[in-house]
Formats: C-alpha cells, structure tokens, sequence
C-alpha cells in the first residue's frame, strides 16, 4: 500500500491570483514569527513557533498556478526527531471549476507513518481550512500570534 502524503484542500469564490497572493502572505494565515521573504522563486523564509522553526526556500514559482517551498531545516521541538521535516516539501497548486478557485496543499513527505503526522495533520487543517481560507475570503486570516520572550533576570 503506498503512503499518503497529507492534503488538503480549499475552494473560494477568489480568483487564481487572489489565491496566489494570499498562499505567499505566510504571515497573515500561518504566523505572524516569519523572517525573510515568500514572494519570488528562491526566496527563503523562516517561521518561528516559540522554540518550534521551520526554513523554507521557494524552489518553484509559477504565478497564479503553482508554488513549491523545500524546508531547508527545522526544529519540530516536540519530537524525537527535531528535523522530521527536512527536505519535504510544501507544494501548492491553484485550479478554477465552476467559477471558483480550488487550492491544493500537499506536504510531500509527511506521511501518517511519521512522528509529526497526527499533530501536523491537525495544525494544517486549521491554518489551511480557517485561516487561509478567512484571509482569502474576509480579508483576515487567523496566523499564530508575534510571542515576545520573557527577560531573564541572571
């Protein structure tokens, strides 16, 4: 039987470069803790859940139709192994049917026999199917918020 990489997908009545646009706006559906840029082929960005990153380079580029990110590294701190999604990739492709636009996010690699898979699958779901999907259609996703670290007093 062959693994099943995570998928999902979203439909919106947008059109394919409001779609676009809205997937390389990492910073207002996944988390606002992003360094670096998102918007052209090689660009990298890096996205910061407290202790939690993920490096991402954008290895393919097709406007409106099709954008590719490689993470480069990561520290998933909750697991055993802290670089579980390393060279997988996040692949986004756009499609129009019956006047709306269809997204498709696959995360190649992150399958259910993988550590990540439940807990990923879970977090994916809601920044894909909540958040994205509200910034694409009320102008107002749902990213995980800009935490400031607490001064230590040594």
């Amino acid at each position: 039987m062959e693994q099943q990489n995570y998928n999902c997908r979203i439909t919106a009545k947008i059109s394919p470069s409001e779609a676009f646009g809205g997937i390389n706006r990492v910073s207002e559906w996944w988390t606002e803790n992003l360094e670096g840029n998102s918007n052209n082929l090689d660009d990298v960005f890096t996205v910061t859940f407290g202790e939690t990153f993920a490096t991402l380079k954008i290895i393919e580029f097709e406007p409106n139709k099709k954008v590719v990110w490689l993470v480069s590294d990561c520290n998933l701190q909750w697991l055993k192994d802290k670089k579980e999604w390393v060279n997988t990739k996040l692949i986004w492709e756009i499609s129009t049917e019956n006047n709306a636009t269809q997204i498709s996010m696959t995360h190649l690699g992150l399958v259910p026999t993988v550590e990540c898979y439940s807990d990923c699958e879970k977090g994916w779901n809601f920044y894909i199917k909540e958040s994205l999907f509200k910034l694409l259609t009320e102008q107002k996703g749902v990213p995980d918020k800009i935490k400031t670290a607490p001064v230590e007093n040594n």
